[in-house]
């Protein structure tokens, strides 16, 4: 084998590149595994909401593939939020409170709207939860009784 000494900048880019593509993939596994239970609420909220509002507009308007697809585009934006929250955290000493206030308030107002859609899907027909429900979500209409 001949060396050339093109072959050297090559080398040391790609080894360059895969160094610093292989410590991102580590850090974000850490930062995941560290707070994998925040991660797990966070999709599970996201893809509950996200189901039930499928289930409800498909009654009301019939399946809509772009209104599927921003089940996965809100829960990656709301990854994406926690992941930011979290290296501030991880960086700053003293800010181990942000992400509770951060993130939870959003994480309670989707389970409200997971509610809604699954009463709206016709899962859940309390009187009472609805009659909240539609003073608390308005902007999703009026439900078809």
């Amino acid at each position: 084998m001949k060396h050339t000494a093109l072959a050297d900048p090559i080398i040391l880019a790609v080894t360059s590149l895969s160094a610093a593509c292989a410590f991102i993939c580590s850090y974000f596994l850490q930062l995941y595994m560290d707070n994998q239970d925040q991660y797990t609420a966070v999709v599970g909220v996201m893809f509950l909401d996200g189901i039930f509002g499928i289930i409800a507009g498909t009654k009301r308007e019939g399946f809509k593939t772009h209104k599927a697809l921003s089940v996965l585009r809100n829960t990656f934006v709301w990854v994406m939020i926690l992941s930011a929250v979290l290296m501030v955290e991880k960086g700053f000493n003293g800010t181990a409170w942000l992400s509770e206030v951060v993130i939870v308030p959003f994480m309670v107002f989707q389970l409200v709207s997971a509610l809604k859609n699954a009463s709206m899907a016709g899962y859940i027909k309390v009187g009472l939860l609805n009659e909240i429900l539609d003073k608390i979500d308005r902007h999703k209409g009026n439900r078809n009784e």
